[in-house]
């Protein structure tokens, strides 16, 4: 059985595709009370944990994947282009999207209370315009904080529309997709 883990769940889109394939979704976290009782009305038997920046991975129930869509308010070309700034990576403030340090926290918590087995696979949901935010130096960051790696910048000064790194035993991989 494969099993997942949803930080920023919303009302339930990662469950709701993982159950689709043939998955269990576990738990969830989220802060928004109307999303979370949608997910509970349909996935009753799943765990919610809350805000991400008060929850430790190590004390959730492993799971195979976490998946998460983290604010992308300022990362999108939509948005301020705040970037993904964080208090504990020398950050003057922590923006919305700046919660993707906490996703990371815990995966990796998570990663040190089961010896490095679970989560197998991680999945990050965002916009396009994090690969231009802050010159391309944000997306160079999630890279980093996901393979535990110097990754440089290409290049060109910009980041493909999909691509790998590979770094400390982890690959990451990206693709654009288009929503429409």
């Amino acid at each position: 059985m494969i099993t997942l883990g949803s930080l920023f769940d919303g009302i339930g889109g990662f469950p709701l595709c993982a159950a689709i394939s043939g998955a269990t979704p576990i738990w969830a976290a989220e802060v928004d009370p109307a999303c979370i009782a949608f997910t509970k009305q349909h996935f009753p038997q799943m765990l919610h944990f809350g805000d991400v920046s008060k929850i430790n991975g190590a004390e959730f129930p492993p799971v195979d994947i976490i998946t998460f869509g983290s604010p992308c308010q300022d990362l999108s070309v939509a948005g301020q282009r705040k970037g993904l700034k964080h208090i504990d990576k020398g950050g003057d403030e922590t923006t919305r999207s700046g919660l993707f340090i906490e996703a990371l926290r815990i995966i990796y918590e998570m990663r040190k209370a089961t010896n490095g087995v679970y989560p197998t696979y991680i999945v990050w949901e965002n916009v396009p315009g994090a690969f231009s935010s802050n010159s391309g130096h944000d997306f160079q960051m999630v890279l980093e904080e996901i393979t535990k790696a110097d990754i440089p910048i290409p290049a060109s000064g910009r980041w493909a529309n999909d691509g790998v790194v590979r770094g400390s035993g982890i690959t990451a991989a990206w693709r654009v997709l288009d929503a429409q």
